[in-house]
């Protein structure tokens, strides 16, 4: 027996090669027959806002250039439910969320328990554009310069007041608008971004830190009546407006954004995919024609350099977040 040679079974060389060979048509796999059924694209905040606008432009561009999407909206806890919901789903790329700066990096750093991280639950998909805000006030209000503004609100503290949904980039502007201007204007919560701009288009509020997606046409209209932007320079939509740099009040948040996100561990095959989709759209007058008839401005990225502008945007709001002293429970 000691001496007995023990014969092992000669493996076929071809079986190696066809198992590599697998492995490595597997690595697209994914994406090959992505997607099979429709994707739901998750809107943080309430229909008819900025964000829901925006999703329903990219949803109906990809249904038809890559499969059907389907936009939900689900609401509360300044876009953290949301988010919460898809960086729980499945990821297979079959559920999106229509991230913002306001729910992605502002309200994860506002609620206690948010319970959401932006960088290590999602996996960064595309960028779609960015929305330079708009310092606006009712016609109704005896200011027509940031500077009028700025002395109404001195001579008259707590009279004036804003209204935007919490944890957005507009309340945040408020905010660091009343910092950086030493005034008392009383902040109102909103549910949805379409609300408070309807609350200040009827005189209710008395003025809005709106992104232009929401308010061109009404300052356009006269409905409105537009003091400063807050981009670094002037926005060719509303070239007389002046910048608050130029007015000599540095230091507010340059703009808002949207992009799309998915959850964390989702294939990067079927994220490149629909980041090339999404790109792809943005370079067609279709899409950009109807992103910038919005007031945004179409930003394509990479995967890797919408990821790195995600974390580099949650520390920017944060800082906000930390020099205007904004908490919540």
């Amino acid at each position: 027996m000691a001496g007995r040679q023990v014969r092992r079974p000669r493996l076929n060389a071809a079986i190696p090669m066809a198992l590599a060979g697998a492995m490595m048509l597997g690595l697209p796999a994914h994406a090959e027959t992505f997607p099979e059924r429709p994707i739901k694209l998750i809107v943080p905040f309430g229909p008819g806002g900025p964000p829901d606008v925006a999703a329903r432009i990219i949803g109906q561009y990809l249904s038809e250039h890559l499969g059907t999407v389907v936009v939900e909206n689900h609401i509360g806890a300044g876009g953290t439910l949301a988010s919460r919901m898809v960086a729980t789903a499945p990821p297979d790329g079959y559920t999106l969320l229509a991230a913002t700066a306001g729910s992605l990096a502002i309200s994860p750093q506002l609620y206690k328990d948010a319970g959401v991280d932006p960088v290590r639950d999602f996996a960064a998909v595309a960028l779609v554009s960015s929305a330079p805000l708009v310092v606006a006030v009712s016609s109704s209000i005896p200011a027509h310069s940031v500077k009028e503004l700025v002395a109404y609100a001195k001579a008259n503290p707590g009279k004036l007041n804003y209204g935007a949904v919490i944890g957005t980039p507009p309340h945040m502007s408020g905010e660091m608008f009343k910092h950086i201007t030493d005034t008392n204007i009383v902040f109102v919560p909103y549910k949805s971004a379409a609300q408070a701009t309807t609350d200040v288009l009827a005189g209710q509020m008395n003025m809005t830190f709106e992104g232009t997606t929401a308010i061109v046409p009404f300052i356009k209209s006269g409905q409105l009546r537009a003091l400063a932007v807050t981009s670094p320079e002037r926005i060719p939509k509303i070239p007389d407006i002046p910048t608050m740099d130029e007015l000599g009040y540095p230091g507010m948040p340059p703009d808002s954004w949207q992009g799309i996100v998915a959850p964390a561990g989702t294939p990067a095959d079927i994220v490149a995919k629909i980041n090339a989709a999404v790109n792809r759209g943005l370079a067609t007058p279709e899409l950009k024609d109807k992103i910038i008839g919005l007031g945004g401005e179409p930003r394509p990225k990479s995967v890797e350099e919408f990821a790195a502008y995600i974390a580099d945007q949650y520390q920017r709001w944060g800082e906000v977040i930390r020099i205007t002293g904004v908490t919540l429970n």
